[in-house]
């Protein structure tokens, strides 16, 4: 890549489509895969897409326009940009900055956990199909299912409470050790070489899916579980739940917020439309999380009819042997003929047989997302399919490459505010500055090697990505439009695309975007507050096994919880106290000066901002 010719010297990208391809690889991330799916599932199917997309179009689009329009025109990471606007607001930044580093430190464990079954794919038959031969452990297994059992005991080891730390697993351990060596492999010199990995991690998930797609379609089931998710609810939309999810979803899937989308923009050339890059990212995004659910709940459909086949086929071989009929009298095809016939003519010998309930909607109600969808339902679905191990090595190869995207952003949202801080020696490299970064990423994230891990993994994904990325936003706009200015930033948007925002742009920005942010907010703080938070927790009881119990956190976690979600911004008010009490608050003002970089006598003028 090339140096840009301006006063200050910045890297730019080789061309538009490294650009496109990483904001969109950091935006399309894990979550569209096991996160949008399950919500159009619980939520009433296709009336879920009403909510969705309505946060989509005023909350999501002009949040990823505003970023990519302010890193453009400044040309400085999430920190210079801030404190460039104004000093007041340069906490953002920083803050910024903290969530990237917590959010990739506990996202690479995940990547981690992908690259685990990834290894493990490869043999024959799946381990997670079958359960081990050792007698003690066989018996654990045989109470739950083989594939509950490699994800809870081969591969987590989960101990059966958040304050049981137990100990590390040096199988995960290597794993996450990968992980990190492979990011840092791709980030080794900044977006130069991430320029060249996201021509493959960005668009070979979109071969898988596509590869899924034509293969889910023609499983059986397939058609029952499209049905269950597409059906629309229409009452679902009375509950003001999915309102806030919805919201909630389409604000966390763009990734906005983690300054990594500011510093992407700012490496591009000022003369560039980055309202339709804003559009074109998010549009993208969705339409990504709707591709993904066909394949995902066609597989789920095909995994809930082999389930209602295999409880049918049970009660059949009960059937047959009591009342002694001959085989195949009683098959799948007449099996609700002879099911209603005889629990009508023999109620009671009928009722002695305690015979399973076989209903095809409540399998497919057995909502599951995250770590669920990807390990345990997913895992348990391709063992039924032909030629298993390939289908379980391209769809881990998929998550990880997700994974790995959006990772870039992440690293980007910590490289670039460092930098800008000056808080690292100018005479470092780029490539020591990034293997100092994830070798301090790998360590703090040994945490979630213990047995423990997977409950701090949920600790901070459900508080870190939620709070203060909504605070973060909610101060954007407000560092943008009130104190940049309106008419500022509306001139800057007219340098860079040649035309000015529209009356929806401004609309959005100045209220609607804003006004969402706080409902959303305080909507979140009101759901939480009304409950202690509680956590999921293995029950080691082998009768019970895999079920888990819901338990309250302890008060030392509860205090972990709210140190998450209050020290990413305490910085924006600490910079704010720390300047005002400075007297450097100003607001930015516009002017005209000659244009130095005017070679060919079209723009002898251009705005400057005081």
């Amino acid at each position: 890549m090339g140096k840009d010719a301006g006063p200050e010297e910045r890297p730019k990208w080789d061309n538009k489509a490294q650009y496109l391809l990483t904001c969109i690889g950091f935006a399309v991330g894990i979550g569209n895969v096991w996160r949008f799916p399950y919500l159009c599932q619980i939520y009433g199917g296709g009336a879920f897409l009403i909510p969705y997309l309505i946060a989509l179009v005023f909350e999501g689009l002009p949040l990823l326009f505003l970023e990519l329009a302010v890193g453009q025109r400044l040309r400085k990471g999430s920190v210079g940009v801030w404190k460039t606007i104004n000093p007041v607001i340069g906490g953002v930044g920083i803050a910024c900055l903290i969530v990237s580093f917590l959010v990739g430190v506990f996202y690479n464990t995940i990547l981690a956990w992908v690259l685990w079954y990834f290894f493990h794919s490869f043999q024959e038959p799946l381990p997670w199909s079958t359960c081990p031969l050792n007698e003690n452990y066989n018996l654990e297994c045989k109470k739950s299912t083989p594939v509950n059992y490699f994800w809870y005991r081969e591969t987590l080891n989960i101990t059966p409470d958040i304050e049981i730390s137990g100990s590390v697993e040096w199988g995960m351990v290597i794993c996450l050790a990968s992980a990190w060596c492979i990011v840092y492999i791709c980030f080794i010199k900044g977006i130069d070489s991430v320029g060249k990995a996201v021509y493959v991690t960005s668009t070979f998930p979109y071969l898988v899916l596509t590869i899924f797609l034509i293969r889910a379609l023609t499983l059986p089931g397939a058609t029952d579980g499209l049905l269950y998710l597409f059906t629309p609810d229409w009452q679902t939309l009375t509950n003001p739940r999915v309102w806030l999810d919805a919201a909630t979803q389409i604000f966390f899937s763009l990734s906005v917020a983690f300054g990594g989308l500011i510093s992407f923009s700012s490496y591009n050339e000022e003369k560039n439309n980055c309202e339709r890059d804003a559009v074109l990212v998010g549009v993208i995004n969705s339409a990504t999380s709707i591709y993904a659910s066909i394949p995902i709940f066609s597989i789920l459909g095909f995994k809930a009819t082999t389930a209602f086949n295999a409880c049918k086929d049970e009660n059949i071989l009960a059937l047959t042997n009591y009342f002694e009929f001959s085989d195949q009298n009683i098959t799948l095809q007449n099996y609700d003929y002879w099911y209603e016939y005889l629990n009508t003519t023999y109620p009671e010998k009928f009722q002695s047989l305690s015979l399973r309930e076989c209903d095809l909607q409540k399998l497919l109600k057995q909502s599951v997302s995250g770590t669920g969808l990807a390990f345990i339902v997913f895992t348990e679905a391709v063992i039924s399919m032909p030629g298993s191990q390939v289908w379980a090595v391209l769809f881990f190869v998929m998550l990880f490459s997700l994974g790995l995207s959006s990772m870039f952003g992440n690293i980007e949202g910590v490289l670039a505010p460092l930098n800008e801080l000056k808080l690292l020696p100018r005479w470092m490299p780029k490539e020591l500055i990034s293997a100092v970064i994830c070798l301090i990423s790998f360590l703090v994230a040994l945490l979630f090697t213990l047995s423990s891990g997977n409950y701090w993994v949920e600790v901070f994904n459900g508080y870190v990505g939620s709070v203060p990325l909504l605070i973060i936003a909610l101060f954007e706009i407000i560092g943008v439009i009130y104190f940049r200015g309106m008419k500022t930033f509306s001139d800057d948007i007219y340098i860079m695309t040649g035309r000015r925002p529209n009356i929806f742009w401004k609309a959005c920005w100045m209220v609607i975007s804003p006004l969402l942010l706080l409902v959303v907010f305080v909507a979140y703080v009101i759901v939480q507050a009304q409950t202690r938070p509680t956590y999921q927790a293995w029950n080691p009881d082998y009768e019970k096994f895999p079920e888990t119990e819901e338990k309250l956190y302890p008060d030392w976690v509860f205090a972990i919880i709210i140190l998450l979600c209050v020290v990413p911004v305490i910085s924006i008010p600490l910079v704010a106290l720390y300047q005002l009490l400075r007297g450097r608050f100003r607001k930015s003002s516009v002017g005209m000066e000659l244009n130095p970089y005017d070679n060919d006598n079209t723009e002898p003028f251009r705005f400057v901002h005081f």
